[in-house]
């Protein structure tokens, strides 16, 4: 059994001020207080959840040479970006390695169990992607390819069955009957790194897809006005949107407006890699090619500067990015990063993403600046402090 904590501050929706009550892993209660004054600058809200993080702080999921020591220790580092769970990517790749990232991942689930909770289930975003150039992004062509049954069967063992999402592009030759096939197994199909037409999206959907893949990326530099499959996705209902909010993949108008016209489904995610948190220059990426992490953040490929190589800024600040932008308030923007990716799992009934009586007890103690920074003071995981700010 945990230890009984309880912590004080200001409701992230509505600003009154709260006591949270927490045993056993869980929250117990949330009672509405009158304000003490020095809660002021303190604020409570459930903590993140990402659900595209192909790495951070220099541990990388898509290295065959990681070990599960290393995504522990991603985990840790992790906290103090107020981030408690999320779904490590996995990306295209050779069939073997690809295979040998997802089994790391499940061994470090094994090993250690602040892992085992951190990870929602593993997202494999590709390699059943568009072949193009545009969508097909950074992933490698030549190991693009159609889906295949007997691999999907090779994940599944290899993870424990911790195979959540799967990124996938409609035009792919068997793509509906794939996504109905993980749709029957529990697994979240994803729309992603695509060029189809609006009737092969349909027929996605049909098939029972609930996810973009950072939509807006993965994508030709330049679209017909309309139709293209950018309007499609959003005007898709049946579709929940993941969004890059580093400021680069998505420019503040553009992010704005998909916020905007997907409301309620609009999701916040990082697509991280382990290159957050490092120094501008230029690296060598798995021994294979050189990107660009540039001054202002941007990751880029080296040799094709218009094509993003994943990025390098951690989901509290893709979160903060939103509210500085002036789409909505702080709250709410931590509302599509918690609430909103747990219900894209549908984890949301069991209280994963919100702070209420019996949900696991994930919170997040920060301060806002008036400039809308948020700076996590405290993280809590189970029950647990894990982080502290330190001065």
């Amino acid at each position: 059994m945990s230890e009984a904590i309880e912590r004080v501050g200001r409701h992230w929706l509505h600003g009154r001020t709260i006591r949270v009550k927490m045993a056993d892993g869980l929250v117990e209660a949330l009672e509405q207080l009158e304000s003490a004054g020095a809660e002021k600058q303190r604020w409570i809200a459930p903590a993140l959840i990402d659900l595209q993080l192909n790495g951070v702080g220099g541990v990388d999921f898509n290295e065959t040479e990681t070990t599960p020591q290393r995504i522990a220790e991603a985990v840790r580092y992790l906290y103090a970006r107020g981030v408690v769970r999320f779904c490590p990517t996995v990306i295209t790749s050779d069939r073997s390695g690809m295979l040998r990232c997802i089994r790391t991942i499940a061994e470090a689930c094994d090993a250690y169990p602040e892992v085992a909770y951190a990870v929602l289930g593993i997202h494999v975003e590709g390699p059943y992607i568009s072949g193009e150039t545009g969508p097909r992004g950074a992933h490698p062509l030549e190991h693009v390819r159609d889906p295949d049954a007997q691999e999907y069967l090779e994940w599944r063992e290899a993870s424990g069955g911790r195979v959540r999402m799967v990124t996938v592009a409609p035009e792919r030759t068997g793509a509906a009957d794939f996504i109905r096939r993980l749709v029957r197994e529990g697994v979240v199909a994803a729309i992603g790194h695509t060029g189809a037409t609006d009737e092969q999206l349909q027929a996605a959907a049909d098939a029972g897809a609930t996810m973009s893949t950072h939509l807006g990326n993965g994508s030709h530099p330049v679209l017909p006005r309309h139709p293209n499959y950018i309007w499609s996705q959003l005007a898709e209902d049946r579709l929940y949107a993941g969004l890059v909010g580093d400021g680069h993949h998505l420019p503040p108008a553009v992010l704005k407006s998909m916020i905007r016209a997907k409301g309620a489904k609009a999701v916040i995610v990082s697509d991280a890699t382990h290159y957050e948190g490092f120094a501008p220059g230029r690296y060598m990426k798995r021994g294979r090619y050189e990107v660009l992490l540039q001054p202002d953040g941007r990751l880029v490929m080296a040799d094709q500067p218009q094509i993003f190589a994943g990025a390098a800024t951690a989901l509290n600040r893709c979160v903060e990015n939103v509210a500085r932008f002036g789409i909505c308030s702080l709250g709410e923007a931590i509302e599509m990063a918690s609430l909103r990716p747990a219900e894209v799992l549908g984890l949301a009934e069991a209280g994963i993403g919100s702070l209420r009586p019996g949900s696991p007890a994930d919170l997040i103690v920060y301060e806002a600046g008036e400039d809308g920074r948020m700076e996590i003071v405290e993280t809590i995981a189970g029950g647990r402090s894990v982080f502290t700010k330190i001065g």
